[in-house]
């Protein structure tokens, strides 16, 4: 963790000093990257991508990393305020930049096939350049057609005369996700929510419960079908889990550090109510967050 890779050199100057400091303040801290998730109840994968400036990391990782640093949270929280202001805004020009490239593309397309302006009379060379695009789309749309009946991915029938149910493509499907999600359903489990985009507005809590002093949540986000625990004012020693409601299943499992603050991987659920969010305290306590059928929504603020 010592020995950090250069940063892009077009880098937002406010991210590099962020990110800049997050790293001195692990090497004061003398964390390797197995420590630094422990302590943090952020994934290791996520701290790479944190420290790289692949990805801002969320308000309650920097203060978890000041907590296990020993570093004042004020200024790092300062600090990352205003990188993501600077990230929000890159983003944003980042989507007007492809936005303007797709629309230069789809002008210089129709371009193609009629006279630009103020080159002159030329109707019947423009009405025959559609006519014979107009007659080369139809073709390919019947050969598409044809192609996907006889490949059997639009339905009809097998051999045996059974419905053939149509192929699904996974490329379109994930073409369908949110900007910056990046996985869905079975995909998802195992994997950082905040990392794979399935937090902040993707996310309500669906379920909470007090177990001693520390507050046990499941988050469930809808657009990635996926859930996972969160516990707030816990304490060393703590173990959180997210698994099926029923008996039986996968179990994702954190346990806490040094932070006050932690949340699971991500368990791929077809509903809320279909899994479960349980702690067990260092004091031996233990109890869940009980599934509700409708709970109010906490907002985008956190994962």
């Amino acid at each position: 963790m010592t020995r950090w890779r250069p940063l892009a050199d077009d880098l937002d100057p406010r991210v590099r000093e962020f990110t800049e400091q997050l790293r001195r303040q692990v090497d004061r801290g003398g964390l390797s990257a197995a420590a630094l998730a422990d302590a943090t109840g952020y994934s290791r994968s996520s701290w790479e991508r944190y420290l790289s400036a692949r990805l801002l990391p969320p308000r309650y990782a920097v203060v978890a990393l000041a907590q296990a640093t020993g570093a004042d949270p004020r200024h790092l929280v300062t600090l990352w305020e205003v990188a993501e202001r600077a990230w929000s805004r890159a983003e944003n020009r980042h989507d007007v930049t492809m936005e303007a490239g797709r629309v230069a593309e789809a002008r210089a397309a129709l371009g193609e096939f009629g006279p630009a302006p103020g080159t002159g009379p030329a109707p019947h060379r423009s009405r025959r350049a559609l006519v014979l695009f107009a007659a080369g789309a139809v073709a390919v749309v019947l050969a598409v057609v044809v192609a996907t009946v006889l490949a059997g991915g639009g339905g009809g029938t097998d051999r045996a005369g059974q419905p053939r149910a149509p192929h699904s493509s996974r490329t379109a499907h994930a073409a369908a996700l949110p900007s910056g999600v990046k996985c869905t359903g079975a995909t998802c489990t195992g994997e950082d929510p905040e990392g794979m985009g399935c937090g902040g507005a993707h996310a309500r809590t669906t379920a909470s419960a007090w177990i001693g002093g520390a507050l046990v949540e499941t988050r469930y986000s809808e657009v990635c079908a996926a859930a996972w625990a969160r516990m707030s004012a816990a304490a060393p020693g703590d173990t959180l889990t997210v698994g099926p409601a029923g008996a039986g299943g996968q179990v994702q499992r954190t346990r806490i550090g040094g932070t006050a603050a932690a949340y699971t991987p991500m368990l791929a659920a077809t509903a809320p109510t279909a899994v479960l969010s349980c702690a067990t305290l260092a004091s031996g306590l233990h109890g869940c967050a009980a599934p509700q059928v409708a709970s109010p929504s906490l907002g985008p603020g956190g994962r």
